[in-house]
């Protein structure tokens, strides 16, 4: 019955329409960055040469966010041939450190634990956009195009200046003053007040904002490549500023990048067949996520955790009157604690990694995993068991989805970690540098993450994308990502599930109300941010679960992420190819078609 009724309606209401087109799509959380990626595609570029505009346009425009200070992860999916390939753009710590000469020079004894603080200039490891930009254009670009060509929208937003939009300027005026402490290049970065002595400060929503030295930098890339960032003058501004703050990366570093930085793992995927979603084979969802030391994986264990609670009778076939129920979001919160106490231990710089992303996602170990889950009680899993949270929940990143009229596909994401990274700006380069190296786990030494020099850490930022079919036979189904620390794989299960499962349109699916466990404390009841929206009885009967529930409204919204989706169908009468795309509405981006 309630499919009967519920058909063709929409369960949630969602904030904006669904944009559609048959040509392409662009979908992200800044309007003047999804113009820069139109405009490669109406010039004849493909997905890919489009999303590398797009990254570089939001280096620009919401710096807080994203840059070349920053590394990237992508998924490409290549309507000839139906793969899915991925691109690690992770960057990796001093090789001249160790994990003794870390806790030494942050006071701490040799049996400490913990992270290194953001703020250290200790926590700043190896950008690595550039390379994966130029890897990602050279490799899945249309040929049609040079990269000048491509960097130059965000170029003219550099040089030229832009309006500054409503959440990026209230990000750059939350961290001015950490900016101002963090280097003396902060005036790369700010604006220059006339009407108070020249004095420095945020630029304010709807103010112009200059960054010529961005563009010198961005025309040093688009002319010279990687050796012009990793080896000419961006590096020596990048490694002197570094120093003069007590960071050991080298020029040898940087050099190192471009020989074996950008690596090309193959991407990891589960079939998901729960809740009636696998009952047609020809309805086959997979979904696709980066391996580690992304922390995509926990998206998949979840996935895979709740189709073998449903299996074991442990939870019910959810349909269309469960969505946001207490019992489903019961069951969710719990599959992805479990995979999550799994990721922080198991994740890290695949070439230190003791087990593969295959053993973590067999239907066997899953099993056995989902024995864990308790349908009336929330869990407590202790540091003594599973480690601490390798992240706060809130991390700054820009996630966006773009797709071409010949059905290619791209699902890209660019972070400097937290707000800004660690606010270090390279003397004449205008991006900040990032301070992912806080992933790292300063202990026990046994621990997979352990910081080490030459590693890469574990990282938050994963693209997902989901496919239909197998072989030759595999179609687009869409690509989306929801951004913001520990929320990235919190938000793929849900929309996911929102789309498959509650039978949502992209929009409504980006929209519906959410939930994030939030980051660990020892032997405690996670905390569970509920997004407003949800009923005050979901909430309560969650609670009488166990469940420590928090609220969520206005700005504190932002614990729940930006996404993006961009989904694939063929046209009945014409056989065309048709994408529909949604844009969060907690962002300030927008779908924009061709």
């Amino acid at each position: 019955m309630a499919q009967d009724r519920y058909a063709g309606y929409p369960r949630f209401p969602g904030r904006r329409s669904v944009v559609h087109s048959a040509n392409g799509m662009v979908a992200c959380t800044q309007p003047l960055a999804a113009e820069a990626g139109q405009r490669i595609l109406k010039m004849g570029g493909n997905a890919a040469d489009a999303a590398i505009a797009v990254a570089a346009a939001m280096n620009v425009t919401e710096p807080a966010s994203t840059g070349l200070g920053g590394d990237m992860f992508c998924l490409y999916f290549d309507a000839a041939t139906a793969k899915v390939s991925a691109l690690n753009g992770s960057g990796r710590s001093a090789k001249n450190s160790s994990l003794a000469r870390v806790k030494n020079e942050l006071g701490l004894t040799a049996e400490s634990r913990g992270k290194i603080p953001i703020n250290s200039p200790l926590a700043v490891t190896v950008p690595g956009a550039a390379a994966g930009w130029v890897d990602a254009f050279e490799r899945f670009g249309s040929g049609k195009l040079t990269l000048a060509q491509v960097l130059d929208p965000a170029i003219e937003l550099a040089d030229d200046g832009f309006p500054v939009s409503e959440i990026s300027a209230h990000m750059w005026k939350t961290n001015e003053s950490d900016l101002k402490k963090a280097s003396d290049n902060y005036m790369g970065i700010l604006k220059q007040d006339e009407s108070a002595d020249g004095q420095a400060r945020a630029p304010r929503a709807g103010e112009i904002f200059r960054n010529p030295d961005l563009a010198k930098t961005l025309r040093t890339l688009a002319s010279e490549g990687k050796e012009g960032f990793y080896k000419g003058w961006i590096a020596k501004a990048i490694v002197d500023t570094l120093k003069d703050k007590g960071s050991h990366l080298e020029l040898s570093d940087l050099e190192d990048h471009t020989a074996h930085g950008t690596e090309a793992p193959e991407a990891i995927s589960l079939k998901f067949g729960g809740f009636g979603v696998g009952s047609d084979k020809d309805k086959c969802v997979e979904l696709w996520e980066h391996p580690p030391n992304g922390q995509g994986i926990v998206a998949l264990m979840a996935l895979g955790i709740l189709e073998q609670l449903e299996r074991a009778g442990k939870i019910p076939t959810f349909g269309l009157d469960d969505h946001n129920t207490s019992t489903y979001l019961h069951a969710v919160i719990e599959a992805l604690r479990i995979a999550f106490a799994d990721a922080v231990w198991w994740v890290t710089d695949p070439e230190t990694s003791p087990i593969s992303p295959a053993q973590m996602i067999s239907p066997e170990y899953l099993a056995t995993r989902a024995k864990l889950f308790n349908s009336d009680k929330a869990g407590v899993f202790s540091e003594s068991q599973f480690g601490p949270s390798p992240a706060q929940n809130h991390s700054d990143t820009v996630y966006f989805a773009v797709t071409d009229r010949d059905g290619n596909a791209m699902s890209f994401i660019n972070s400097v970690f937290r707000e800004f990274g660690s606010g270090i700006v390279p003397t004449g380069c205008g991006f900040t540098l990032q301070n992912r190296g806080g992933g790292f786990d300063l202990g026990p030494e046994d621990h997979p993450n352990i910081y080490a020099g030459g590693k890469r850490p574990y990282h938050t930022i994963i693209p997902g994308l989901v496919t239909h079919g197998d072989g030759a036979a595999r179609q687009l189904g869409y690509v989306y990502g929801v951004m913001g620390g520990l929320m990235q794989p919190q938000g793929h299960v849900q929309v996911l599930l929102n789309t498959e499962v509650f039978k949502m349109n992209p929009q409504q699916a980006i929209d519906a109300p959410r939930i994030c466990i939030a980051a660990a404390v020892k032997d405690q009841p996670t905390v569970i941010f509920v997004e407003d929206g949800i009923s005050e009885g979901v909430v309560e009967e969650l609670r009488a679960k166990g469940h420590d529930i928090k609220v969520m409204k206005e700005w504190a919204r932002v614990w729940f992420g930006r996404g993006q989706i961009i989904k694939q169908s063929i046209d009945k009468d014409s056989g065309k190819r048709v994408y529909h795309a949604g844009s969060d509405g907690r962002g300030d981006g927008l779908a924009m078609p061709v």
